[in-house]
């Protein structure tokens, strides 16, 4: 299994479901489903739980896709699903330019709170634009 990926299933098995859990499982899917992705997972408890897309040809970067379960609140999880700028559009102003927000670069990040489709489906559109372009 690839870095942290048994920690991963651990920590969704406990999770019950909510908006954010359902949200997450399908970025999950998404991430997984681009050509060549290499998956990682960072568990700190009371912190995040962050899902690393990266790609093995992908230039300087350690990663193009970082989604984070916020865990300050256990019982009201939320998503901050971050990209390098450089890397998506985001032609319907969804989400948060964060000036070196993600390892020291700019980053675009989509906070995901609560169920909302069109939101989900726009940040999914995302994470398959950003694994595309981290190998250009």
């Amino acid at each position: 299994m690839e870095n942290g990926m048994e920690e991963l299933e651990t920590f969704i098995s406990e999770w019950e479901a909510c908006d954010a859990r359902d949200a997450f499982l399908t970025f999950r899917q998404t991430l997984q489903s681009v050509n060549g992705v290499a998956l990682g997972f960072k568990a700190r408890p009371g912190i995040t739980y962050s899902l690393r897309g990266s790609h093995p040809g992908q230039q300087g970067r350690e990663l193009f896709a970082l989604i984070d379960v916020i865990d300050d609140d256990p019982e009201q999880r939320w998503l901050s699903v971050c990209f390098y700028d450089d890397l998506v559009t985001d032609a319907q102003e969804q989400g948060d330019w964060v000036p070196q927000g993600l390892m020291g670069e700019d980053a675009r990040c989509f906070n995901v709170d609560e169920a909302d489709e069109d939101l989900v489906a726009y940040v999914s559109a995302r994470i398959s634009e950003a694994g595309v372009n981290a190998t250009k």
